[in-house]
């Protein structure tokens, strides 16, 4: 472990320099900082560990989620939806679990996303449906369906994620209201809420939000825990998580706490 200066090995705390430059070494090892971990790893309190990673936010090398701390550049770091390949398995099971919140009739809105383009892939063509999307590839998915009605947002189309956003799409959103919203995220948790790295579909998602009767979070279990830049939402507001089995009791319970139904799949 990086833990293992000259401090250590004498089995006397390191000094705050150390205790930091063994905190960014486990973050750029690990990908994140768990406070309790490096209390325990480091023979030092928690409330030790949180000065450390505040100071350290303050100088712009990490950014401090509950519980711990994050590599800046995470915030905004946004794959491709074609490049999207991770627990591929687990989001066709969503997609499946989510197959039972799609109403016999009426309207529903599919955001942009992975495990959002699973359920288009699977969405049934057997009722009559408007279905509202912000991501183009989905309405290419949907369009072959014939008893489907499919409108997009309009909007600037952004190339990593082809959702329309902007504008059109904010005027799209404040005219109509669904039945269910099929939301994607980067990231959640009970503190910071949803996030993504784009301000733009930030926006878009908010009001997805407020458009819907019913609101269903399609998420699996890496999603949980992650921060992205923006916060487009609380996760009070979504009523239904769908993700997958990865997801621990103790983060089931969380959420439940706040008032969100949650089906792994």
């Amino acid at each position: 472990m990086v833990a293992s200066t000259g401090e250590r090995r004498s089995g006397r705390p390191p000094y705050a320099a150390q205790r930091q430059q063994i905190l960014l070494q486990t973050l750029r090892s690990a990908g994140r900082i768990d406070v309790t971990d490096m209390a325990d790893r480091l023979s030092v309190s928690t409330e030790t560990i949180r000065k450390d990673l505040s100071e350290l936010e303050r100088q712009g090398l990490l950014h401090r989620v509950h519980g711990g701390a994050v590599a800046v550049e995470d915030l905004s770091f946004e794959p491709a939806v074609a490049a999207r390949t991770e627990y591929t398995e687990e989001k066709r099971r969503i997609a499946r679990a989510a197959l039972a919140e799609v109403p016999g009739e009426g309207a529903v809105l599919i955001d942009a996303g992975s495990t959002t383009a699973c359920l288009a892939e699977l969405m049934p063509g057997d009722r009559d449906l408007s279905v509202f999307t912000s991501a183009l590839t989905i309405a290419m998915t949907l369009a072959t369906r014939p008893r489907l009605t499919v409108h997009t947002l309009g909007g600037r189309v952004r190339s990593r994620t082809f959702a329309e956003v902007d504008n059109w799409a904010v005027r799209a959103l404040s005219e109509i209201r669904v039945d269910v919203a099929f939301l994607g995220t980067n990231g959640f948790t009970v503190e910071d809420g949803l996030r993504t790295p784009d301000e733009s579909e930030a926006t878009v998602k908010r009001l997805m939000l407020g458009a819907a009767r019913r609101r269903v979070l399609l998420a699996d279990h890496s999603k949980a825990g992650h921060i992205s830049l923006y916060k487009y939402g609380d996760l009070s507001e979504i009523d239904l998580l769908i993700t997958d089995t990865g997801l621990s009791d103790a983060d089931v319970r969380r959420f439940e706490d706040v008032g969100v139904e949650v089906k792994r799949a």
